[in-house]
Formats: C-alpha cells, sequence, structure tokens
C-alpha cells in the first residue's frame, strides 16, 4: 500500500456502509403522488426541507421518492445517527454517499479535511474544503440529489455551517435534501426569502382521507365501512402511527 491507499482504506473501514442506503420500500406502502409530485417540483430548489414529529412517514416518502426518480435522478444517501455530530466524520459521510454516483469524487476535499490536521478533533476551514468538494462536484453528471436522513441528530453548529456554505453554493444539478423531526439551525428565512427552498411539513405528511380508505385496503385482512374509515382519519389526525397502531389493534 501506498500512504495514500493505507489512508483511504482508514477512512472506508471506519464507515458504516449501509448507513448509504437507501432504505427498500415497506410492503403495504401507500402511494403518495401528490407528495412525490411536491418533491418533484422541489427540484427547482437548492434545499427540500422535509420537517415533522416522529411517525409522519419522512423517510418512507424519501425512499419511494428517491427510488421513483431513478435513473433519471440519482441520489446519494445517509441515514445519519448521534455519532455522525463530529463534522470530520459528517462530511466524511457525505463524500461516501457522493462517492456512490461518482467513485472518484470528492478525493481532494477528504484529503484535504484529514491531512491538514494539527490536533484531534481540528479541521480545516469548512469553506477551504467544501470549495475544492463544489468544484469537484461538477464532474458528476445529470442532476442528483444528497438524502440527509434523521438530521435532527446533527447538532454541531460546525456541520450547520458548513451545509449552508455548500447550499448557498450548490452546484446547479445538485439538491440537497433534508428530513428532521425539527427545524435545523440554518438560515431558513434567507432561503424562504430567496425562493432556495421547498418545504414539506407535518401537516402536508398526514393521511387524507382517501390515503386512510387506500392504507385500510392494503390490509386485506380488515373490512372496515367507509365511515369507521373516516373516524378513524379523523381520530387520528392522519397521523401514520396512529394508522398503522389502529389496524394492529384492529387485526387481534
Amino acid at each position: 500500500f501506498t500512504g495514500w491507499q493505507r489512508f483511504r482504506a482508514e477512512v472506508e473501514t471506519s464507515l458504516l456502509k449501509t448507513k448509504l442506503n437507501i432504505p427498500p420500500v415497506r410492503p403495504q406502502l401507500v402511494s403518495r403522488p401528490r407528495l412525490t409530485e411536491r418533491l418533484k417540483e422541489g427540484l427547482k430548489c437548492n434545499l427540500i426541507l422535509i420537517s415533522a414529529p416522529a411517525g409522519f412517514g419522512k423517510t418512507t416518502l424519501l425512499s419511494e421518492w428517491s427510488r421513483q426518480s431513478q435513473p433519471n435522478i440519482q441520489t446519494a444517501w445517509v441515514s445519519l445517527d448521534e455519532g455522525d455530530n463530529d463534522p470530520i466524520r459528517f462530511w466524511d459521510y457525505f463524500i461516501a454517499a457522493l462517492q456512490t454516483l461518482q467513485p472518484a469524487v470528492g478525493e481532494n476535499a477528504l484529503t484535504l479535511l484529514h491531512t491538514t490536521q494539527t490536533f484531534p478533533g481540528q479541521i480545516p476551514p469548512i469553506e477551504s474544503v467544501l470549495t475544492v468538494l463544489i468544484n469537484d462536484l461538477a464532474s458528476i453528471r445529470g442532476e442528483f440529489v444528497v438524502a440527509l436522513d434523521d438530521y435532527h441528530l446533527v447538532e454541531s453548529q460546525q456541520i450547520h455551517d458548513g451545509i449552508t456554505f455548500l447550499l448557498d453554493h450548490l452546484p446547479l444539478q445538485m439538491h440537497v435534501v433534508i428530513a428532521t423531526r425539527a427545524d435545523p439551525s440554518l438560515p431558513l428565512a434567507r432561503f424562504r426569502g430567496k425562493g432556495m427552498m421547498l418545504e414539506i411539513g407535518a401537516d402536508d405528511l398526514r393521511f387524507t382521507l382517501d390515503e386512510t380508505v387506500s392504507f385500510f385496503q392494503e390490509m386485506k385482512a380488515l373490512e372496515l365501512s367507509t365511515d369507521d374509515v373516516g373516524a378513524l382519519n379523523t381520530r387520528t389526525e392522519g397521523w401514520v402511527v396512529g394508522l398503522k397502531m389502529a389496524a394492529l389493534a384492529l387485526q387481534r
């Protein structure tokens, strides 16, 4: 191994590759074209923000849309966890996700991110790393999306600042989708004002009556009247997990 090959091997072995997989679409999925169409509209923006509490189907929606969009629009996916609050680890995963689309992209940024460390935990100015990365991203052909799932687990302001810099200088063919339980510490008001962002919130994610009917039709073991389905939709306020819990209770 050369020094570079050894370095790359160390970075790769420290990353959990399953975090880069787009989650499989679950059985008994209710197709939600009204929302996938909105996500498609979001490709006019730099950022698509899907923000809602747990159990509203954020990951399922994003996974469904990502798979529907292929091969015209590629998706680089990262399922984030608490350990990704470290800026170096976060950007390692971010670049690793991009490399699922094009293996060599981001190598120079990765080198800069790691080789300029003087002390453990110290990183170079993130703008320098991201400038190199953004210039490199021009080599990816065609439109693509980077999906950051469970972004609410990221609390590092350094990471938020890096994402802000990236969004302010995003290549034309690139879009970022953030799925989160709470609005992130990004300059959302400025993004809204500049038309840089499309938002999907809890009210958008609630099941409509028609979607609730489709959901219970998929649960073939259940025979419910239209009035019963309407009552459940009202009682749960279209909360996806609430409907699933009701279905499980009725199957017993």
